[in-house]
């Protein structure tokens, strides 16, 4: 090497070197661990670059449920990752994917052990934490490996439930005993939970009454900060109701709603007890989402008029029943929310009967529906019905997703149909709608 090689000036040097730390630590947040790694050998900036709260606040860990070479190192980088980082952590999703067998779950479980109580340890700002789909009453989760999980993740909640502000623990799938035991750690030595968030669906195991359980509404009433609540309607009952009233009226904004045809819903819930957490709580909106619960009598048994619906998702999974009938749930049950309604999702099988005009008619009376989705027997001049409603000012739709079902394999007229429609509306479509339409087999 020469003596001007050896002597590099520093207007020579890389633009890198005086790159200014926001920048920096900007590029560095688009890169993964392994590129993280080898980019803090670099130099001494660098490295301490890599060490920004910025960088390490949002984090999800996923565990694969089958065992191979790829996988391998998942549960090892994780507990690497929280002593190293996790101090910075604010947002934590933990993913487990379809666990195999007995020996992945103790060894997720062994995991989690370690993480979590690392994690108590080390961090005192994680605001929001997603451990989804747990499905922990399916057999690959011995009792002794369950029981210990649940044991971590109580005693976890216990030193961080202070300052979590978002918990979600959907499809954990628990006894009424364990799941009142894990949230009850939300408000350890404080007799009150501040979470704003907390997301409950499919949280408990199907075909249990929850709501006839005192245990259940006792843990609710610690809650006085719900802003949001997603829950199954299993869950639902006058005293539930009325402890929201009395400990969220002031900043409960949205409940979600799951009903299954698996999960008990036959309870009666008086429309007095929506009416008076509607009055207090004066910006609730309530969303609906129907699984199979499709016959008129049980739904006018849910779907009260004091309840404040923004929402309503019915599905029946392809499901046909030749004694069911749609037709009196969109004509005289659906129209009770016309002043409220904003988005509707259908997803039937009504190939015994036709309900073009009763859909068309639905959506002209909710003027305030933005959202409007359906999968369903329909006659492909639907959809012309509703664009040439939508050039008229009749409706308001932002957002269009059709797609009609048919009794042949060839989709070839609706198709062309279909596109005739889209070139003659296409100005709108383009300007105004989120719009997708799509004629599909169904044999």
């Amino acid at each position: 090497m020469d003596e001007e090689s050896q002597l590099l000036q520093p207007q020579e040097q890389s633009c890198w070197a005086a790159l200014p730390d926001v920048c920096l630590r900007r590029v560095f947040w688009w890169l993964g661990d392994r590129d993280r790694s080898r980019a803090a050998l670099v130099c001494r900036k660098w490295n301490q670059t890599m060490y920004s709260a910025d960088l390490w606040r949002y984090r999800t860990i996923t565990f694969s449920g089958r065992p191979s070479r790829v996988h391998a190192s998942e549960f090892e980088s994780a507990l690497w990752y929280v002593k190293k980082f996790g101090r910075y952590l604010e947002h934590l999703e933990i993913k487990f994917l379809n666990p195999y067998n007995a020996v992945l779950t103790k060894k997720f479980q062994i995991t989690m052990r370690g993480l979590l109580s690392c994690l108590g340890k080390s961090n005192n700002r994680l605001k929001s934490l997603s451990i989804q789909h747990l499905e922990l009453d399916r057999l690959v989760w011995r009792n002794s490996i369950r029981t210990s999980f649940i044991k971590s993740l109580s005693f976890f909640l216990k030193k961080t439930g202070k300052h979590l502000d978002y918990l979600n623990l959907k499809g954990a799938r628990l006894t009424v005993e364990q799941g009142c035991h894990v949230l009850n750690s939300l408000s350890y030595l404080r007799n009150e939970s501040m979470a704003s968030e907390l997301n409950i669906e499919d949280y408990f195991s199907h075909h249990l009454a929850i709501y006839s359980s005192p245990q259940f509404n006792k843990t609710m009433a610690t809650f006085r900060n719900l802003a949001s609540l997603t829950l199954n309607y299993n869950c639902l009952s006058d005293e539930l109701l009325e402890n929201l009233c009395e400990n969220n009226a002031g900043t409960l904004w949205t409940i979600n709603i799951k009903c299954h045809i698996h999960d008990p819903h036959g309870q009666v819930i008086w429309g007095m007890s929506w009416a008076n957490l509607a009055r207090h709580a004066t910006n609730l909106k309530v969303n609906f989402f129907f699984e199979r619960v499709m016959k008129y009598e049980r739904l006018a048994r849910i779907l009260l008029q004091e309840i404040p619906i923004r929402s309503i998702s019915l599905r029946s999974c392809y499901f046909s029943d030749p004694d069911w009938s749609m037709r009196p749930t969109l004509v005289d049950l659906l129209p009770t929310f016309r002043h409220t309604l904003q988005k509707l999702t259908f997803e039937f099988n009504n190939n015994h009967e036709s309900l073009d005009d009763e859909l068309h008619l639905l959506i002209l009376s909710c003027r305030k529906l933005f959202y409007f989705k359906i999968w369903a027997f329909l006659d492909v001049r639907f959809v012309e019905r509703i664009l040439k409603s939508q050039e008229e000012g009749q409706c308001a739709l932002r957002t269009l997703k059709v797609r009609i079902y048919t009794n042949r394999y060839e989709t070839n007229e609706e198709d062309k149909t279909l596109r005739e429609i889209y070139r003659k509306y296409r100005k709108l479509i383009d300007s105004e709608l989120n719009y997708f339409v799509i004629a599909y087999p169904m044999m």
